[in-house]
Order: C-alpha cells, then structure tokens, then sequence
C-alpha cells in the first residue's frame, strides 16, 4: 500500500482572522505541522491543495457582494494575496506537491484542481501509485467534505483524520462526517 496525506486548503483566509476563518483554523494548521513532525516518514508524498481564486472575477458567481454561504461567498483566497498563502503555522517543508483550484470557477475538491504541472491529483496519485490517503484540513464541511467523497470515488482508501480538520458549522461538519464514512471512509 502506498499511503499520502492530503491537507485541504490551510491558508490565511480560512484561519481566524482570514476572510472566510473557521474556528480552530488556526489549531488544525498547528495539529499538521506537529503531525508531520512524527508522521512524514508515513507518506510516500504530502500533498497541499490552495484556493487560488482569479483576481479580476467572480469565479464562475463563486464570490458575490451579497453571497448565500451556501453557492456565493465573499471575496477570499485570490491568487497572490496574503489571504491565499498557507497559514504560517503550517510548516510547508514536508509539502511534495501542490495542487491550486478554483481558477475562474467555485472548486470546492481537491481533485478539481491543478499541479503546477497540469496534472489532475487524480493523475498525480495514479502516477505515485497512491492507494491509501490521510486526509486533514478545512472546511470539514466543504472541501474536506468533497475530496474525500472524489478520493473515494476513485478507489482510494481515505481516512480523514479529525483531530486536523476544522469546519465553518459544528452540525454540517458532523453531517460531513457522517456522509463521508457512509460512502466508506475511515474516521480517525
């Protein structure tokens, strides 16, 4: 078994103080750093996905001046901003690859996205052979939510680690989980 780990969107914007900043942002950030500081030798790659919404856009109606929280959201993570970069209590020394989603259009999964490459992650975990992976992060209630339920659809085995995932909702977060271990994932 050829096991990553996938951490979800840990930037500023979804950090206390950010745009977007989900309670615990900024422990889950922390909780990664110190878990790759034991458990990197784990993983046969660490994988980062980033929010790097367009500038000049409202991202396919992704951002709106009066948005839903459900379809439209505020302005957050555009590409090149403060608000985009990792959460700087993530040490990103362990980071192999990263995927970027949410050019131009409202990607919520990993799997939405781009290496700098132009791989998928679904073609960057075919070509590492990856068939286990960790999945840590936030929102657990959005794009954790939605690269576990595509990781799973691609046959991966996925355990979401949920001492390092933090949610904008406790009770859609619990929803998440609930839905996520119903379609097979492990809860750890």
């Amino acid at each position: 078994m050829v096991k990553a780990l996938l951490i979800v969107d840990v930037q500023n914007d979804f950090t206390e103080g950010g745009a977007l900043g989900v309670t615990g942002g900024d422990s889950v950030a922390e909780g990664i750093t110190r878990h790759l500081e034991t458990h990197a030798g784990d993983y046969s790659a660490v994988i980062a996905s980033r929010d790097w919404h367009d500038r000049d856009s409202d991202n396919g109606g992704h951002f709106s001046a009066t948005p839903d929280f459900v379809d439209s959201w505020p302005v957050h993570c555009v590409a090149e901003t403060e608000g985009a970069e990792y959460d700087p209590l993530l040490s990103t020394e362990a980071i192999t690859h990263e995927v970027r989603k949410g050019q131009g259009r409202p990607d919520y999964s990993a799997f939405q996205g781009a290496t700098d490459t132009g791989s998928s992650l679904g073609e960057l975990l075919q070509h590492l052979s990856v068939n286990e992976l960790d999945i840590v992060g936030i929102a657990t209630d959005h794009c954790v939510r939605a690269s576990t339920l595509d990781a799973l659809s691609m046959g991966v085995e996925v355990r979401v680690l949920t001492d390092l995932v933090a949610g904008v909702g406790a009770e859609s977060s619990a929803a998440a989980l609930s839905e996520v271990e119903a379609a097979g994932a492990s809860i750890m």
